[in-house]
């Protein structure tokens, strides 16, 4: 059964998988653990370093750090499956996170305060505030009203060329942050844009059908 672990690391780091060396800091899995679910869901292979190499757990703590971090640093807590493999001589442990149900989940930092992550490609990235907003509007059973105004057009006629940040949104349309926060949140839970996570951060443009 171990070619099914090796297959799995032949794939390397993608969108729906993470290697962990070693679990050494409950809160840094935690992040991992909310960004999947927040996402699709993914698998969590321990004892893996991120080169692919198997280097194996070490000791019994990192199911209990895995399950700390699940219950006490996740909110609302994250569901998850563990398998223990033995790999080639060596401990791997294969930890499923489904798609959660119940989204926003937050992440606990060092400061005590609460934060989310996605799962984009192969890294994990700190949402903001919009995004945190539509995934809350998720759950509400009333339906998103929006008023087409001048500011709107504005915002679609821009991104028709390239993705726009929330600052540039703010600068083009002269609305303060609340209110341009509160267009980009509508028009996303509309499906109209959606947020892009890129290396100049987040960017937000037209939703591709």
């Amino acid at each position: 059964m171990s070619k099914y672990i090796l297959d799995l690391i032949a794939e390397g780091e993608h969108q729906n998988q993470d290697f962990k060396f070693e679990i050494n800091d409950a809160r840094k899995i935690a992040r991992t653990l909310v960004a999947f679910s927040n996402a699709n869901g993914g698998k969590l292979l321990i004892g893996v370093k991120d080169n692919g190499k198997i280097a194996g757990v070490r000791t019994e703590e990192e199911y209990y750090m895995i399950e700390a971090a699940a219950n006490l640093y996740c909110r609302p807590a994250v569901d998850f499956k563990l398998i223990k493999w033995n790999v080639q001589g060596k401990t791997v442990l294969e930890v499923d996170i489904p798609q959660g149900q119940s989204r926003p989940y937050l992440a606990k930092t060092d400061k005590n305060k609460y934060v989310g992550y996605l799962r984009v490609m192969d890294k994990n990235h700190l949402v903001n505030s919009i995004q945190i907003r539509v995934w809350k509007n998720e759950k509400r059973k009333k339906g998103v009203y929006l008023k087409f105004t001048e500011k709107e057009k504005i915002l679609l006629e821009y991104i028709q060329t390239m993705p726009i940040s929330l600052s540039q949104f703010i600068k083009i349309s002269n609305l303060n942050r609340k209110k341009a926060s509160d267009i980009l949140v509508k028009l996303i839970s509309l499906g109209i844009i959606e947020i892009y996570y890129g290396e100049k951060g987040i960017r937000y443009k037209l939703k591709e059908n």
